[in-house]
């Protein structure tokens, strides 16, 4: 059975952040036969997608993504459980430990990286916010992680992500992991002053960035 017409509308549903319509959508979707994973692939994620860049382009605002985040976050509660159940696995890509660095609470931009991260096939070890530097390597050591991903939404709160790189120097380390940075005050310039690995825009490139290195 073709199931485009209500995967476009699940992505519609998202891209319109009508979160009724999105869950009832999958709800129906999934009775039908739909596969969960091509339903998160084609429906959800590229709803997701333009909902990033409208929030980078100041189409909408925090308040939208942070509702984006929570649709996608209830759609996943209903597709999660279909996927073990069928036993649909996705390829595992490799390990990832994320958080937001020392000094800074945010973590709206974290969580949608770590659920896209998620649904591409990665382990993801989430720290939660104000992480210590050495919390991170502690963490990225005993899962044997590719990549460490720090996020930092303050320009006062920067230096957290160098003094995670430095951590890994002092300590011998910084061959072991790729680091990665990402976050509302990062910009590509800092990214390379300190010594990261990549830097990402926005989700969907620290997903790109995060394969680039597993491959």
């Amino acid at each position: 059975m073709d199931h485009s017409e209500g995967i476009n509308n699940l992505c519609k549903g998202m891209i319109e952040l009508e979160q009724e319509a999105v869950v009832s959508g999958i709800e129906k979707i999934l009775e039908a036969g739909a596969d969960p994973l091509e339903v998160i692939e084609k429906g959800l994620l590229p709803g997701l997608k333009k909902i990033g860049e409208q929030f980078e382009d100041e189409e909408i605002f925090l308040p939208e993504l942070m509702k984006s985040a929570q649709i996608f976050q209830e759609a996943m509660k209903l597709l999660q459980p279909v996927i073990q159940e069928k036993g649909a696995a996705l390829k595992k890509r490799g390990t990832v430990v994320i958080g937001t660095v020392k000094g800074d609470l945010h973590y709206i931009g974290k969580n949608i990286v770590k659920l896209l991260l998620e649904t591409s096939g990665f382990s993801v070890y989430d720290l939660g916010v104000d992480v210590d530097p050495f919390v991170f390597i502690l963490k990225a050591e005993e899962v044997n992680a590719d990549v460490i991903a720090l996020s930092a939404l303050l320009t006062t709160t920067l230096v957290g992500q160098k003094d995670v790189i430095e951590a890994l120097e002092g300590q011998g380390k910084r061959d072991n992991f790729k680091v990665i940075v990402g976050g509302g005050a990062v910009t590509k310039a800092w990214a390379d002053e300190m010594g990261a690995d990549g830097y990402a825009e926005n989700a969907y490139g620290a997903v790109d960035l995060a394969q680039s290195f597993v491959l």
